[in-house]
């Protein structure tokens, strides 16, 4: 069978992300079909008829890695857009259309309404390739564990226990793309993750426990990225040192398998062994995004995050004393938020020296959450709310522009204290650096 594979991301904001999940779905089809990816940040609709009209795929897959762009100051919707892209294919194409994705997940029956295609795919990619078959040889479908259909409903299966194989071409065309623009490419050390954070939907996505990659795996994945013309790795793992031994297993393979270029990833800023950060300095390691969420001690409580205020200081020394590039990352407004916690917030934020610092203000309400839970506790929705689009949560005491403007009059001319991703500035601005031959997703060209 002839299979399509489309990702419809076209979102370059902060900076262009490369489809990852894409290469496992690619890597879960058996050898006897044809495979081919279209990538819409590089395939205009023209260049896609031409495909569908010469490739003539019996199935197109569909990546719906993001509902939207969970940013309440500047809210995306792609749902929508996948909609008439759907219709598009629809009036071109006889192919099955197949949706998945961490996105998906989130909301499969929803999205699966939303978008109208035949199959769903609920939880990681790799099922894919079993209803692959079941369509080749015309068995039920339906009878796969995380298959969602018109006759099927929406059920969430179990973390994927089986292969987990990347099928990476450095030759596709996409791939060209992400190495023109910023050169940064992903792999994944693990799945699942073990934290507790509120308003996340990862541990419903993969599951609340880690399945871990073996190191020298991840190693060998990075040696061919590099060797395909990387020039920085992003590692996209939830968390990255949400298993600590992991991680430092992980970077010693870097450097034991010759691991050259820099690459990054998101940290929690736990306590740490003391020389943790010096051991990923030397394994390569330049960026550290901390996920910090908040500096009031209450509202770090209420996320249920686990570390606290002064684990965040002796992170954010240790990774700065290893000469690492750090930024920190907010996220106001959760329940119980006010005006004090957001000054004792700013306060702490005072003494973080020499880094950038993203605020994002309001939290996205994702179902099979304890957010959603306490929204739905308080009256702030119902069951009947419809969550596929933006919704979200706004503390009692303190309104968003309230806080916005805190944030603002503390942060006055510095241009490291950031409300949101950037925009379509920051947009512009990253495309001309990577014109230029920068690499990295360049935040340290703020820190201050």
């Amino acid at each position: 069978m002839k299979i399509l594979l489309i990702s419809p991301n076209t979102l370059t904001v902060p900076y262009p992300v490369y489809p990852l999940g894409l290469d496992y779905v690619a890597g879960s089809i058996g050898a006897e079909h044809q495979v081919r990816i279209a990538d819409l940040n590089i395939h205009s609709l023209a260049v896609l008829d031409e495909i569908l009209h010469d490739f003539f795929p019996d199935i197109i897959g569909l990546s719906c890695r993001n509902i939207d762009n969970t940013e309440a100051g500047d809210p995306l919707f792609f749902i929508s857009e996948y909609r008439k892209l759907v219709v598009w294919l629809r009036e071109r194409s006889t192919a099955t259309l197949v949706c998945g994705g961490s996105g998906f997940t989130i909301m499969p029956d929803r999205v699966f309404a939303a978008l109208g295609v035949d199959y769903g795919i609920i939880g990681e990619g790799e099922r894919f390739g079993l209803l692959v078959d079941a369509i080749h040889s015309g068995r039920e479908a339906e009878e796969i564990s995380g298959v969602i259909s018109a006759a099927a409903p929406a059920e969430l299966p179990g973390p994927w226990a089986g292969t987990q194989a990347r099928k990476f071409h450095s030759d596709a065309s996409h791939v060209d793309f992400y190495l023109r623009n910023g050169g940064m490419l992903s792999l994944q050390t693990k799945r699942g993750c073990s934290f507790r954070c509120i308003y996340c939907p990862y541990p419903h996505i993969e599951g609340k426990r880690h399945r871990l990659v073996p190191p020298d795996a991840v190693a060998r994945t990075a040696m061919e990225l590099q060797e395909a013309g990387a020039r920085y790795l992003f590692i996209t793992d939830s968390t990255f040192n949400s298993d600590v031994a992991h991680s430092l297993d992980v970077a010693r393979a870097f450097k034991a398998a010759g691991v050259s270029i820099p690459w990054g990833g998101f940290f929690a800023p736990l306590r740490l062994p003391s020389d943790y950060f010096s051991i990923m300095a030397d394994a390569g390691l330049k960026h550290v995004e901390f996920g910090t969420e908040s500096m009031s001690a209450a509202m770090l409580a209420t996320y249920r995050k686990p570390f606290g205020i002064d684990d965040v200081y002796v992170a954010h020394s240790q990774a700065r004393d290893a000469g690492l590039l750090v930024a920190h990352y907010f996220l106001l407004g959760g329940p119980g938020e006010s005006a004090a916690t957001i000054r004792e917030t700013l306060d702490h934020i005072e003494r973080l020296k020499r880094t950038v610092l993203f605020f994002f203000i309001g939290i996205r309400i994702y179902p099979h959450t304890a957010l959603y839970d306490i929204a739905l506790e308080e009256g702030r929705i119902t069951p009947e709310t419809d969550m596929l689009r933006p919704v979200f949560y706004q503390a009692e005491a303190i309104e968003r522009d309230a806080i916005e403007e805190l944030i603002t009059t503390r942060a006055d001319k510095r241009v490291n204290w950031i409300v949101g991703s950037g925009g379509a500035t920051s947009a512009a601005t990253v495309r001309k650096m990577y014109d230029r031959g920068y690499s990295g997703p360049l935040w340290e060209y703020l820190a201050r």
